[in-house]
């Protein structure tokens, strides 16, 4: 059955390529944080992990609401590792860092995840798709204030 939502299938095409981009980062971004989650030790252990936690529930919430607006717009949404290997910019690790490079390494996936969300909201606005502009404003607002909390473990007091 055809979509008639008032946006035209090659813009929402472009959308839900975008937002495929943004699940594949978000559900990438999730999986690491997950591991350090499971991984942290040192004298923040306690903080981290449920800092993590926190964290990983919320992005796990997440990627559900960015593969459904996929959905509604009528494209499949990505699904398996290798999907989201080949269209995630954040990085899978392949070695166990410490808790200050798990931080760091958080700080640049939470922003990795902001950029491709802005990537996708000029598509999504100047198409009047506004339930899609609405999610990458959420997204962008939680994981940019995310890296601010990591960023902030990191800084040293004065």
């Amino acid at each position: 059955m055809e979509i008639n939502i008032g946006i035209d299938s090659a813009t929402r095409k472009d959308i839900a390529e975008g937002l495929s981009r943004l699940l594949a980062d978000s559900y990438t971004l999730y999986l690491k944080t997950h591991n350090y989650h499971w991984n942290v030790t040192g004298p923040q252990f306690t903080t981290l992990h449920a800092l993590f936690e926190t964290h990983y529930t919320e992005l796990a919430l997440a990627v559900d609401e960015i593969a459904e607006r996929i959905r509604a717009l009528g494209f499949r949404a990505p699904g398996s590792y290798s999907e989201f290997a080949e269209l995630s910019v954040v990085e899978e690790d392949r070695d166990a860092p410490g808790a200050d490079e798990m931080i760091a390494r958080l700080v640049a996936g939470q922003e990795a995840v902001v950029r491709t969300a802005r990537d996708v909201i000029g598509v999504a606005s100047d198409a009047g798709d506004e339930p899609t502009a609405d999610l990458l404003t959420q997204r962008m607002q939680a994981h940019e204030k995310n890296a601010w909390m990591l960023r902030s473990l990191l800084e040293k007091s004065a």
